[in-house]
């Protein structure tokens, strides 16, 4: 019998990736882990305190690393416990599939990459249906923290750095879950291509707050936010992912403030410390 665990973190979007299958996000300090327990027998039993999780997406990804033969003669026990809502566009997903690859490589495929755990998670993703892009700047701002601003289709990591500001992520997680049609966000590629190459100059916030500004319209999910949390300083403001969550950065002495702004919508607000931090993994 073995076990290991693996810890994550979230994420939030700096510009979405639906559009031209480019992205950059920013690691958060929400954090997941998985556990992974292996014994005789067969089967793949997993435990989790929010049911809503694809079961679906850890089979996929359990797949694609352990042999059919292990399998044949392995019982595996997941056991997750997760700070990050699913189905808001924080990264949840992602976050998952990468943490369930790396348990999985660390007690049956040691030699795996960090390209090659990421991928499995982003193929896993595609797969799955569970993203259109395979969200590979998701998975990297998750697994590695800080910046990231990816080709996603390529698979590639074009710039990433620490974020050394002062700054605290402020979301707004609204009682309704509904999201608009992301499909949608095509017709605007022009703008979000605008917004990935400031991200590239590392102009982080202006990036974000133009892809907040499409995507609220696009998605119309409260346009008229965005520009109230900039007004009342916020640096940077966008839907995150698919949305419907919102994400604001803001200095960290301005928190109660941009609280109050959220509080004339319905839902609940959480603030998030921004994670440097790589994902890790170790055999308990």
């Amino acid at each position: 019998m073995a076990v290991a665990r693996a810890t994550i973190h979230g994420a939030i979007s700096i510009v979405s990736a639906i559009a031209t299958g480019k992205g950059a996000a920013l690691g958060i300090s929400k954090k997941i882990n998985v556990e992974m327990e292996t014994s005789h027998g067969k089967g793949v039993v997993i435990e989790v305190e929010n049911k809503s999780i694809s079961s679906r997406l850890i089979n996929k990804v359990i797949e694609k690393i352990i042999s059919k033969n292990e399998l044949s003669k392995t019982k595996l026990k997941i056991l997750l416990d997760s700070e990050i809502p699913t189905g808001y566009g924080l990264k949840s997903s992602s976050a998952i599939s990468t943490a369930v690859a790396m348990v999985c490589a660390k007690l049956f495929k040691p030699g795996m990459s960090d390209f090659e755990i990421l991928n499995v998670g982003v193929a896993a993703s595609i797969e799955t249906k569970v993203s259109l892009t395979g969200a590979y700047d998701d998975a990297c701002a998750c697994y590695y923290g800080g910046f990231v601003v990816t080709d996603n289709y390529n698979k590639k990591i074009i710039h990433s750095e620490k974020c050394l500001n002062r700054v605290s992520a402020v979301i707004f997680i609204p009682k309704s879950r509904k999201r608009g049609n992301v499909r949608k966000l095509k017709t605007s590629s022009d703008v979000f291509e605008q917004a990935w190459n400031l991200a590239k100059k590392s102009d982080y916030w202006n990036a974000m707050i133009l892809n907040g500004l499409a995507t609220s319209t696009i998605l119309s999910s409260e346009p008229k936010i965005i520009p109230k949390l900039i007004e009342n300083g916020a640096l940077g403001a966008s839907v995150s992912g698919n949305g419907p969550a919102i994400a604001a950065i803001v200095k960290n002495d301005n928190v109660s403030k941009i609280k109050s702004v959220f509080s004339s919508l319905e839902g609940k607000t959480t603030v998030a410390q921004i994670n440097n931090k790589k994902a890790e993994v170790h055999e308990l």
